[in-house]
């Protein structure tokens, strides 16, 4: 899971990608199936390395890395009991657990497959075996071998990135690489950035990293929720007020765009920001002038903008809802963050960047994911992006019972339920699906959305937080 703050910052990514082939070991003590395997194998872009007895598969592993193994049960003529297959079975997981074995057993042998399948293996054949099912139970088991492999390699890459203070930033997928390219380029100037997308899908993660490969690293960056503001208290907070300036304002405060002097400042959900209010926005992004609530003196701010929404602001604009000036203001650059769904490649990496750092949270030994919870991962539509995947791995930590995170425990199958009894569930998660629902109805639009609901937009954002929407 390629976890990079600072994503390719002496060279743009490329988007050429380099595959080795996959390497698979098969053993078995009759050279026939050796050959066939290797006949099967070959023609599909496979490099198959053979062993007759377990000495040789023992050698192997002593000396190269595979992608899978493809074992048979027995090797001593005459012997149907499986013993010395499971034995090895045994002792290279205990080795390695996320290398993937495939056993093969005789037809009909289910009892032995079951129980090495216990032990570890992560699917079985019998002989004689169908090309199809086993090709494609290869391809499976080397997708998820790579996948956790990846995972890994970037997961260290993501602790030394934090040692040096940067964010974490977790992007490999091709339709990533004009996200990194652009934050490559811009970062380092002033212009203002625009980051579009869906809920969820990282843009706070974005403007940070942008900020912190910026010549302003070394000021704050100081992240506003527009969304979440009531209308009577906007001007206060972005730009403070003094001493008796309404009924409330007991001492002078000093608002966001002053605690962002030198730094950067972040406004999300900038759609929601009322018309009224986009105009005194403009003036100060156009001006770099602006004044407290009740005061009547200029102060100079010295700041770059990064904003962000999940709205279409070209279409707010041609119906009246969004100043076209203050939109050319904002999107000087605009980088538009793909869903989850468009960049799976990044599932793997994601999930174990959310699952070490919750364990380490809660103080719990889990260490990783079983291939069949990555599967599960790697297949789910994550409408809510990766705001969703990490209050998924969160609960997985919780629930999990032992150091490798199940498919029951990412508690999935609740989630993509399209039909629960209302009487089986809280209050609270009927307002979740209720929430949700609203969200899918107008696309994502919070104003709308919240309106339907009979709330105002600051608890809609409270309740969409609170449930990881």
């Amino acid at each position: 899971m390629p976890i990079s703050a600072k994503p390719r910052e002496i060279s743009p990514p490329s988007t050429k990608i380099v595959i080795n082939p996959p390497r698979v070991l098969a053993a078995d003590d009759q050279q026939h199936i050796l050959e066939a395997i290797e006949l099967l194998l070959k023609p599909q872009g496979y490099k198959v390395d053979v062993a007759r007895s377990p000495e040789f598969v023992r050698a192997a592993l002593a000396s190269e890395s595979y992608d899978t193994l493809l074992i048979d049960l027995n090797y001593t003529r005459d012997t149907t009991s499986g013993q010395e297959g499971l034995d090895l079975l045994s002792e290279i997981v205990a080795l390695d657990s996320t290398l993937p074995i495939i056993v093969m057993t005789a037809w009909g042998n289910v009892e032995l497959a079951v129980e090495a399948m216990r032990r570890g293996a992560r699917d079985f054949i019998q002989k004689p075996w169908e090309n199809e099912r086993l090709l494609s139970i290869l391809r499976t088991q080397v997708e998820l071998h790579r996948a956790l492999q990846q995972a890994e390699r970037l997961v260290a890459e993501n602790r030394l990135l934090r040692a040096q203070g940067r964010p974490d930033f977790i992007a490999t997928a091709p339709s990533m690489v004009p996200v990194l390219e652009t934050i490559t380029r811009i970062a380092p100037s002033d212009a203002n950035v625009l980051i579009t997308g869906e809920h969820g899908t990282g843009k706070e993660v974005v403007a940070r990293t942008i900020h912190a490969l910026s010549l302003r690293a070394s000021r704050p960056l100081v992240a506003v929720n527009t969304g979440g503001l009531a209308e009577g208290v906007f001007e206060s907070e972005l730009f403070g007020h003094v001493k008796g300036a309404f009924t409330d304002a007991r001492t002078d405060r000093i608002g966001r765009f002053e605690l962002a002097e030198g730094g950067t400042i972040f406004l999300d959900e900038i759609g929601n920001v009322p018309l009224r209010q986009q105009a005194k926005l403009l003036r100060v992004i156009e001006s770099g002038e602006m004044e407290r609530v009740g005061s009547s003196r200029s102060k100079h701010v010295d700041i770059r903008l990064i904003s962000a929404t999940n709205a279409d602001l070209q279409a707010a604009c041609e119906v009246g809802q969004f100043r076209e000036d203050l939109l050319f203001r904002l999107n000087t650059v605009e980088i538009h963050l793909p869903a989850l769904r468009e960049r799976r490649e990044d599932v793997p990496a994601l999930a174990m960047h959310f699952l070490l750092h919750h364990a380490s949270r809660y103080r719990r030994q889990v260490k990783g994911l079983d291939a069949s919870a990555l599967q599960a991962l790697l297949q789910y539509s994550w409408p809510g992006n990766v705001r969703e995947l990490e209050h998924t791995m969160e609960r997985a930590v919780l629930m999990c019972c032992t150091d490798q995170i199940q498919p029951a425990d990412l508690g999935l199958g609740m989630q993509r339920s399209p039909v629960q009894n209302l009487e089986e569930l809280s209050l609270e998660g009927v307002e979740s699906i209720l929430i949700r629902k609203a969200l899918q109805r107008y696309q994502g639009n919070v104003s709308q959305a919240a309106e339907a609901l009979g709330l105002s937009r600051g608890a809609l954002y409270r309740r969409m937080e609170k449930y990881g929407l």
